[in-house]
């Protein structure tokens, strides 16, 4: 019973399959691998976007912090929630690699309104050579409370930095998840909607240790692998990345993962709803599930082995109630959730 995190997940088959196939003879290193070419020919066939510019890299950090660096100058400022990845996850990864750029926080919550985001910008004087200078907003999808922008809600946020001429970044680390929640094409929920980078997660959904950075405007490309090797980004034996993108774009198995994780937290949250003294503190959209359950529930799920993050004491009141998050991936069996819904039951 394994909920704690889709980081922790194995690998789908056919990430597999094509890491096998790769690892035989020579291959040119550096990204100029045969396999990195389909790769990139692949995405931008599925995201609509002929010219865009791909890259990879190995962790979600490395693509959210290098991203920004390339589109945020170091006196500028990046527009994300309180609740941010970039803000409370990566240990100032982005403020290190954009060589000191701030966070500014915009609205108390996981995701940000128009309103709230230009009452942020215009919190920046510009031209003011004393202060932080505008720079560009970060949306995160699904964000970290397991909600989805729907398309209107992103056109809205990104026209507001449109106006004001900042870039708009999406952390896609669980971008598939929301795609299929949302029923709409990549191209839809990118630069079709306003967004001008992305960072799109593979390792979540079924890869050994993948992203792929995304600019749909290419005159980015040479800043951003000037930066990926200088921050030390840039691997040698790259066949191993390209190798875990292929496998996970071909027979559409990156949709397959997601819509499977998606369907288990769905499976999971109705069962929670008849568990005495659960509640939702958001409604479950993708494969996130965050609620509250009395803390002598928690207590009996952790004596039986269930495994998943749990923001509070287990020692304490027996009835008073504890946070929680669980997480789903495409490996997830139903018997583990029957078993976690009955223990939880009671």
């Amino acid at each position: 019973m394994f909920f704690a995190s889709d980081n922790a997940g194995p690998m789908h088959p056919s990430v597999r399959e094509a890491l096998i196939a790769a690892d035989t003879g020579h291959a040119v290193p550096y990204g100029d691998d045969a396999i990195m070419a389909e790769v990139r020919s692949t995405l931008r066939e599925i995201f609509e976007a002929p010219e865009a510019a791909i890259y990879l890299v190995a962790t979600g950090t490395a693509a959210n912090a290098l991203t920004l660096a390339t589109l945020t100058q170091p006196w500028q400022t990046v527009f994300c929630t309180p609740l941010a990845h970039i803000q409370n996850d990566e240990c100032h990864a982005p403020e290190f690699y954009t060589g000191g750029a701030k966070l500014t926080l915009v609205g108390e919550d996981d995701k940000m309104t128009p309103e709230q985001l230009r009452g942020a910008i215009d919190g920046w004087t510009r031209g003011d050579v004393h202060t932080s200078q505008r720079g560009p907003v970060a949306l995160t999808q699904v964000t970290e409370m397991g909600r989805i922008y729907t398309l209107d809600e992103l056109r809205a946020v990104t026209s507001v930095a449109a106006e004001h001429g900042l870039p708009c970044f999406m952390d896609g680390a669980r971008f598939t998840n929301a795609l299929l929640a949302l029923d709409c094409t990549p191209a839809e929920m990118t630069w079709k909607a306003g967004i001008d980078a992305l960072s799109f997660g593979g390792t979540k959904n079924g890869c050994a240790g993948v992203e792929a950075v995304i600019f749909f405007d290419p005159a980015h490309a040479w800043e951003f692998e000037l930066r990926r090797k200088r921050g030390a980004h840039l691997f040698s034996k790259h066949r191993y990345l390209s190798a875990q993108m292929q496998g996970y774009l071909q027979n559409d198995a990156w949709r397959e993962a997601a819509r499977t994780a998606n369907a288990n937290a769905a499976y999971l949250a109705q069962g929670l709803r008849d568990v005495t003294g659960a509640v939702f503190l958001a409604e479950p959209q993708a494969n996130m599930i965050f609620a509250t359950l009395p803390r002598r529930t928690h207590q009996r799920l952790r004596a039986a082995g269930a495994v998943y993050a749990l923001w509070g004491p287990l020692d304490g009141a027996p009835e008073e109630s504890v946070k929680m998050r669980l997480v789903c991936d495409w490996s997830i069996g139903r018997d583990q959730i029957d078993r976690f819904i009955e223990i939880a039951k009671g």
